[in-house]
């Protein structure tokens, strides 16, 4: 009898390790499936990437809408020049009268449309994606408003100092310097052994809040005719752009797309926590302080060539992020919501009524209505 217990449970013993090994299979086989779900991984030389298929179309689709707005936007006018005509120019197949009116014309408005909109897509992306919160942009931080008081001030105060730096460095560099100014300001206040985002929302909102209230007494107490003059440069628009200064928004915003792109790989652990962050090798303090110096100059860039367009730093990384379907903003896709929403945006001021109007007003009707409904998200939450 006991022979046969023992035989029994050897039997037992075997058909449990059976059944281990067929746990273990399962496992396996769980492992299997989960590693199929897992999108696959890209590497190329000395850097590696994941390839999500999805992300990559909705990019390339709105990178694809962005320059067809683009061409739309530079065929319309009181000369109509068609999409193939426009096309063919750009690419150096048009004809003289088409460059001239393409090239010297609209092309400086159009491309500072999408310089600008690129500029405050990845802004908001990153001012977003470094304080947790869908509020977070420049505009509620202040840094436009900075940047709009320093040249409120340099329009409305006549000689002495503002005229000599008006003179030596130009308005567009005195705006892009107050942004800049106003970005750190913020950054040390709201500093306290890291940077928490509820408190940098915060401290940017009343550092809004002063600098709007500066501009105000700045537009209050100046002429007439100056106070006209700065109150169309602050609604934000891309009339009369030259050259010269979409070159160097153009190239402002490049390097800066570069900086970034350089430091990104190492933000991405910072989503799941510092300590994760840290325990990963990421210097996240340091990430975080250059992907926000970086936000700040890309915003006062985008000041200085177009004004403080409003919104769109707001808007498009959460639509982006909504359409790619990721937790985060994503910033490729929200540059090129931003370059879409702002070209569209100007093409409508242009068009849509009989006055042409600034880009800021359509920009202005569409992030603000946005602003409500991430207002009352975040309140049933």
């Amino acid at each position: 009898m006991n022979g046969a217990d023992v035989k029994a449970n050897g039997a037992a013993e075997k058909s449990g390790g059976a059944g281990v090994r067929a746990n273990g299979a399962g496992v396996t086989a769980d492992g299997a499936g989960v590693k199929a779900s897992v999108a696959p991984g890209v590497r190329l030389g000395g850097v590696s990437f994941v390839w999500r298929p999805w992300i990559a179309g909705v990019t390339l689709l709105l990178a694809g809408a962005a320059f067809l707005v683009f061409c739309v936007s530079i065929g319309v006018g009181d000369f109509p020049i068609g999409l193939p005509r426009v096309v063919g120019t750009i690419f150096g197949r048009g004809e003289q009268v088409d460059e001239f009116v393409i090239m010297d014309l609209r092309m400086p408005r159009a491309l500072a449309g999408l310089v600008v909109g690129v500029a405050l897509g990845v802004s908001g992306a990153l001012t977003q994606s470094i304080a947790r919160n869908p509020l977070a942009s420049p505009d509620v931080l202040g840094i436009t408003s900075g940047a709009g008081a320093v040249a409120v001030f340099l329009v409305t105060v006549s000689g002495g100092a503002a005229t000599a730096v008006v003179n030596s460095v130009g308005l567009s560099a005195a705006a892009l310097a107050g942004g800049l100014g106003t970005g750190l300001l913020v950054y040390f206040m709201a500093w306290r052994r890291g940077i928490d985002g509820f408190r940098l929302i915060l401290i940017g909102i009343s550092v809004n809040a002063v600098m709007q209230a500066i501009t105000t007494w700045l537009l209050v107490t100046a002429d007439i005719r100056d106070v006209a003059r700065a109150q169309a440069w602050l609604v934000g628009s891309l009339d009369n752009r030259s050259w010269g200064e979409v070159r160097v928004a153009l190239w402002c915003t490049l390097a800066l797309l570069v900086v970034v792109t350089c430091v990104a790989f190492q933000f991405k652990p910072m989503h799941f926590g510092d300590e994760v962050a840290a325990g990963l090798g990421v210097r996240y303090g340091a990430v975080r302080a250059v992907l926000l110096l970086c936000a700040v100059l890309l915003a006062g860039v985008a000041v200085s060539a177009a004004g403080p367009v409003p919104f769109v730093a707001l808007v498009a990384p959460q639509v982006a992020m909504r359409l790619a379907r990721c937790p985060t903003p994503p910033l490729v896709a929200s540059a090129m919501v931003g370059a879409l929403l702002l070209t569209g945006s100007d093409l409508l001021a242009r068009t849509a009524l009989p006055v042409s109007l600034p880009v800021g007003v359509v920009t202005a009707a569409i992030g603000g209505p946005f602003l409500v409904y991430l207002l009352v998200r975040a309140n049933r939450r």
